[in-house]
């Protein structure tokens, strides 16, 4: 590229043939003395060596020679100025290149440059070149770096040492030079032609930003070195890194062009401060709506805090996305989990509270609950240290009082819990390598729609999935795998848990969840668990199989739809209400579990596909449906699908309501289970009152409530062998567990009956 060609600009100055009153013995600038008509000047017409040319005399002890005419400097673009000279007699004098830098109105650049490197004249008659390369930027071979301020520049030579020498000087030719540089023949704008030094400490953000400014699409190249940027920066044009950048934390580096994980790891030289600026830029920049990791692996030794890495912002709800990608957990002590054992005061007018909490600076936010009365997956969602009080993620079910509670904070490769709110924030294609070492997502405490899809949770230490709060409110978990780090352990000591929920709304659907204690947690109501494979067996004989989903609002409103439930139950309580009696809420009412297929393995036979489980007294079933599913038992048969857990309270089945349990195939279960059940019986002799049991088919060891239809399958026959046809009255709910029905005739008969009977009414 040459500038004087492509642009015509005019670069060097009048030559000394046009008159030497186009130079000056000052600075060049307008006023100055010029060397016309003086004595110790001249032009010579016919110089053996040169043609025409300036015959000079050096008089002072720093002679200068300076066009009037100034030449412009532009940013990019660099200048050689260079002249032949000849000693002819007298001293020998050194010299330099010699200008003087004007800013954009003209003014002199006292802090510039304005010397080149020194020649020393040897011998009378040898022609020496003076010469220097000028520019804006810093770039190796510039002898003088004029930075961006600089527009113009008068031009010209610097005499220097003893006086009284002779010199031939040559016109001074500045040719444009910027090709060597490589500016615009690979189509890229070095930041280094902007001002940049890349020493690790001058702060290069304005060279970074003038660099963007006039790429026009170009890319912006970063050479090698370590450029420190004090400011935020923003590129609107694509980037190239050769060398790396540092920033402050609360500065931040937006590649709006190719804003991807690798071009800020090229950036920043580093995978994790790379994702953290990266992050901090996703949530900065309305530019991006995601960011792509692309394909890359991220080695982590120790937890990332996603609030920390944006510190500017502590809510944030525009749809933001981050995919593709690999986290990898090294062995590290950051990983360790962090364990407090404090008292503090529980109360059921304050049921989300733990008051007068000892040593509450110590406990950390998302630490995980424990002591007695308290239910599974309850967090620390905020501390006050002033107040020493904490807020709960759920109530506590029997914790009045004062107690000893014991807060464990696992340790999350993704920790947004320092966000107050986060909303409308998605995961897709992401793998998290916890390797036995670490768990996977902590959310933040509030907000709304958190996705989670296509990802992998891969051998989590000891959470999955966790929301400290109610950011889980309409949570959308899609076609993930969960893959447990505890699968050679037996099924019952296992204590990782793949996820759990708190609010409403929360939807898992096609995912595939591996062998942990509890597939999920779920708090909310109105969930819908549709299309999962949940699996949780192991090669114990006779295994003790836990619960693989746990739902823990008794008005549930849950639709349980077309999941493959492989060796775990589904248990439903309500260990998350502050006082477990019931007290004319809604008791247990409004799930559906339907089309599903139930398999066991190896199991003892006391084991249970669905289980309820009251916390505290008076509570009863009122709006379940239980159809269309699939129970099989393999390698052992079980008695029966159904179980009330009775470990605190048993249920008030004088009030079940609304129960459909209907059209189950039922495959090495003893006792399938119906409501209504049809129930054959057969009375061999006669007599006036028939007891019919009707315990096996009806679920959960309901009562015989309710009568819908009552039909004689074989004749009423007397002791003589008269047949009557007599329709007999019937009493519900007999017997010492309420499981009979009486049917009274008026005389002694024998016969069959079917009845079709009810447990709610």
């Amino acid at each position: 590229m040459n500038k004087a060609i492509t642009e015509g600009l005019q670069f060097t100055p009048a030559p000394f043939s046009a008159g030497l009153q186009n130079w000056s013995s000052g600075a060049g600038t307008a006023g100055a003395p010029s060397y016309e008509n003086v004595v110790n000047a001249a032009f010579v017409p016919a110089d053996p060596d040169f043609g025409g040319c300036l015959e000079l005399l050096k008089t002072s002890s720093q002679q200068l020679l300076r066009s009037f005419a100034t030449t412009p400097i532009l940013p990019g673009c660099y200048l050689r100025v260079s002249a032949r000279v000849k000693a002819m007699a007298g001293a020998m004098p050194s010299l330099r290149v010699s200008i003087l830098p004007l800013d954009a109105q003209g003014a002199p650049l006292p802090d510039a440059p304005n010397t080149g490197p020194v020649v020393a004249l040897q011998s009378y008659g040898q022609e020496v070149t003076v010469s220097a390369i000028l520019g804006t930027g810093a770039r190796t071979g510039v002898d003088m770096a004029l930075g961006l301020g600089a527009a113009a520049a008068h031009i010209g030579l610097q005499l220097e040492g003893p006086n009284g020498g002779v010199v031939r000087i040559d016109d001074i030719e500045v040719e444009d030079i910027t090709a060597v540089f490589l500016r615009d023949m690979l189509g890229w704008v070095d930041v280094r032609d902007y001002g940049a030094v890349g020493d690790g400490t001058t702060d290069d953000s304005a060279a970074f930003e003038a660099a963007d400014a006039v790429a026009d699409g170009r890319v912006v190249k970063v050479p090698a070195g370590q450029y420190f940027l004090g400011q935020n920066v923003t590129f609107e044009n694509p980037v190239a890194f050769e060398g790396t950048v540092t920033m402050p934390d609360s500065a931040f580096l937006s590649l709006t062009r190719n804003f991807d994980l690798p071009s800020y790891i090229d950036a920043f030289g580093d995978e994790v401060q790379a994702f953290r600026k990266a992050f901090k830029a996703l949530l900065n920049n309305a530019d991006h709506e995601g960011l792509d990791l692309g394909g890359r692996r991220i080695n982590l030794r120790a937890p990332i805090d996603m609030q920390a890495a944006v510190a500017n912002r502590t809510e944030y709800a525009q749809r933001r996305h981050i995919r593709n990608g690999q986290f990898y957990v090294e062995n590290s002590s950051a990983w360790d989990s962090e364990i407090a054992t404090n008292l503090a005061t529980y109360s059921q007018s304050a049921p989300l509270e733990l008051s007068n909490v000892a040593n509450v600076a110590n406990i950390a936010v998302g630490s995980l609950v424990e002591g007695a009365g308290v239910g599974r997956e309850v967090y620390v969602r905020e501390k006050n240290i002033a107040q020493a009080r904490l807020v709960l993620s759920a109530p506590l079910y029997d914790a009045v009082g004062t107690q000893e509670f014991t807060f464990t904070r696992f340790k999350y490769i993704l920790d947004f819990s320092g966000f107050e709110k986060l909303s409308k924030f998605s995961i897709s294609d992401v793998e998290f390598l916890c390797r036995g070492q670490a768990s996977g997502i902590l959310m933040a405490p509030e907000g709304l729609i958190f996705q989670l899809r296509d990802c992998f949770i891969t051998d989590p230490k000891d959470r999955g999935l966790t929301s400290p709060g109610r950011g889980c409110q309409g949570m959308l978990i899609d076609r993930c795998q969960f893959l447990s780090n505890e699968t050679g352990q037996p099924a019952h000591t296992r204590t990782t848990i793949a996820m759990n929920a708190n609010a409403n709304d929360v939807k898992l659907r096609d995912n595939r969840i591996t062998q942990f204690r509890h597939f999920a947690v779920l708090g909310g109501t109105s969930s819908l668990i549709l299309g999962n494979h949940w699996f949780q067996g192991d090669d114990e004989p006779e295994g003790v199989r836990t619960a693989g989903l746990v739902l823990t609002s008794s008005h549930n409103r849950a639709t349980i739809t077309g999941n493959y439930i492989d060796n775990c139950s589904v248990e439903w309580t309500n260990e998350h209400d502050p006082d477990p009696d019931f007290a004319n809420e809604f008791s247990f009412s409004g799930l559906s579990i339907t089309n599903n297929i139930f398999q066991t393995i190896g199991v003892a036979p006391w084991f249970r596909f669905i289980v309820v489980k009251p916390y505290g007294q008076g509570h009863f079933i009122s709006g379940l449906t239980i159809t269309g599913n699939i129970f099989r038992a393999i390698q052992g048969d079980i008695e029966r699908i159904d179980h009330v857990d009775t470990s605190f309270a048993s249920l008030n089945y004088a009030r079940f309501r609304n129960i459909l349990v209907q059209g189950n195939a039922f495959n090495s279960i003893e006792r399938g289970t119906r409501n209504p059940a049809v129930v054959r019986h057969s009375q061999n002799s006669p007599a006036s009152t028939w007891t019919v049991d009707c315990a096996g088919p009806l679920p959960f060891g309901g009562w015989a409530q309710n009568i819908e239809a009552l039909v004689s399958v074989a004749p009423q026959t007397t002791a003589s062998g008269a047949t009557r046809h007599d329709m007999p009255h019937c009493t519900t709910a007999q017997g010492t567990a309420r499981d009979q029905v009486t049917l009274q005739f008026p005389v002694p008969v024998s016969g069959e009956m079917a009845l079709t009977v009810r447990i709610d009414n």
